[in-house]
């Protein structure tokens, strides 16, 4: 064979193994990654063909089904309550393909999980026709409805997060506005297209899960950390006056000025100082804001750390964006930071964390939507196990009963809807100024509470932007706590 030849043939044998090895990756190595994509048609219109298995509540509400229709794609994924339970649910969409526990679980909603492989042989073997399995979350049909309601009464936007202190189960998780799911399962493109467009072009964006997927500056909740990082690293103790009372001080370095609420000094100071369960009773941000120069930047992230603050891989199995304690240059940065101000950022789940985490004692638990695996004839595959978070307890059980205490005390001056003689609740409010003309912007509203105070079953975190009805007057305790206080309430009444 003259030369030429031999170059041909050896350039076609090369091509040949390049073929060889690109089918191999895209046929072995990353055929898993193109069979999940969303945007793989092939995949969902396949997955069209089988009976899609159902996401119901903790009680056994069916949330999301599988309806069966004469055309191309046999079952229509419908959603009852759609709105309400849209932040938890998600869409499957053919165009758009899943969100929330509809893609987080999709594996075991469309039948190929290897949780499911003896039903699946099972099927081949009889003939059945395949069906996926169902999801059964942690969710409370009493708290999600109370926490809606308490929501879209006012028209409020913003976010509610309901916890079980002992477990990490997440009982509520509502945000608004929202969106109806169902016009995204439609079997006409054109419907699913001209949804999407207009969630997309909707200023106040209702697709977006606020409870997990926002972070917010937390005012005055962030106390609780600060508080926590004090006592736990022995900065300062719960009942010595040595934080400032004033109305108004200058932050460290600057000119600046830093005041409390409505420019009024901390009550039952003496000689112009109170102790940290005072300001915490109160809420009162000079003293809290030097309590923060005292504890540091490294005890106060070391501490918000502990408890959450700051994980970038959290998933519940929704992803959940990373909330944090940002920059601390200074001590003037510190002092602002320590009222949950400047560039602290929190979730409403992070922030109710916080709450279950001293309601449990300390002990952080890992955060979880899902509950039980089931088959598809509703009997169990894997149940929900109880996992605490890494790295130990976030607060020794005597400084989570000191924070209590607190809480304790700062629920009896938070004003608002929803108190019952029969129920404690500890809590802690916040108002946390934002934009770019804080002084004439409405605050976004935070309640944090647990509930009751000596056995919690439950922890809820509230979160009303922009002032909700009351514009620039508003408080955590005049917006949020109501409907947090009704969250409690509804699931306490419940048997919970």
């Amino acid at each position: 064979m003259n030369k030429p030849l031999r170059r041909v043939g050896l350039a076609m044998m090369v091509m040949v193994l390049l073929l060889l090895a690109n089918l191999t990756y895209v046929q072995v190595i990353n055929a898993d990654t193109y069979a999940n994509n969303p945007a793989n048609r092939r995949s969902v219109m396949e997955e069209y063909g089988r009976q899609r298995g159902q996401i119901v509540s903790a009680t056994g509400t069916i949330l999301a089904n599988s309806v069966e229709t004469k055309d191309a794609q046999h079952y229509l994924r419908v959603y009852k309550n759609g709105p309400e339970y849209a932040p938890v649910t998600g869409y499957y969409s053919s165009v758009f393909g899943a969100t929330g526990i509809e893609r987080a679980e999709d594996d075991v909603l469309n039948g190929s999980s290897s949780k499911l492989f003896v039903r699946r042989l099972s099927d081949l073997i009889t003939g059945r026709d395949p069906r996926g399995g169902n999801v059964q979350l942690t969710v409370d049909p009493k708290a999600q409805d109370a926490a809606y309601q308490g929501m879209t009464a006012k028209n409020f936007h913003g976010a509610v997060v309901a916890i079980k202190p002992s477990t990490g189960e997440i009982l509520a998780m509502v945000s608004t506005p929202s969106f109806d799911p169902n016009p995204l399962a439609s079997h006409d493109s054109t419907t699913q297209r001209d949804t999407i467009n207009k969630l997309d072009n909707d200023d106040n964006q209702p697709a977006l899960n606020r409870a997990t997927q926002e972070t917010l500056p937390p005012g005055s909740t962030f106390k609780l950390v600060v508080g926590a990082a004090a006592l736990s690293s022995g900065v300062a103790d719960a009942n010595t006056k040595n934080l400032p009372g004033d109305a108004t001080i200058t932050l460290p370095g600057t000119n600046t000025t830093l005041s409390n609420f409505a420019n009024q000094p901390c009550p039952e100071s003496t000689n112009g100082q109170v102790s940290m369960t005072i300001a915490m009773e109160y809420s009162c941000n000079t003293a809290f804001s030097t309590l923060a120069g005292k504890v540091g930047k490294d005890n106060l992230t070391a501490q918000a750390a502990k408890l959450g603050i700051g994980q970038t891989d959290l998933t519940v199995p929704i992803p959940v964006a990373t909330s944090t304690v940002g920059s601390l240059p200074d001590e003037a940065a510190l002092y602002q930071s320590g009222i949950g101000q400047r560039d602290v950022k929190l979730t409403p789940l992070q922030d109710a964390m916080v709450a279950a985490t001293i309601a449990n004692g300390g002990v952080r638990m890992q955060p979880q939507l899902v509950k039980n695996i089931l088959a598809p004839d509703m009997s169990s595959i894997s149940n929900f196990s109880p996992q605490e978070a890494p790295g130990g307890p976030a607060l020794s059980k005597d400084v989570a009963d000191q924070l209590k205490a607190m809480m304790l005390l700062s629920e009896q001056h938070t004003a608002g809807t929803g108190k019952q003689a029969n129920v404690t609740i500890a809590s802690k409010t916040g108002t946390a100024e934002h934009g770019t003309d804080p002084k004439n912007t409405p605050p976004h509203a935070w309640y944090v509470a647990f509930a009751p105070a000596d056995n919690p079953q439950i922890a809820v975190c509230v979160v009303v932007e922009n002032g909700g009805d009351r514009g620039l007057a508003a408080t955590g305790s005049s917006v949020a706590a109501g409907v947090g206080r009704a969250t409690i309430n509804a699931y306490l009444a419940g048997g919970g």
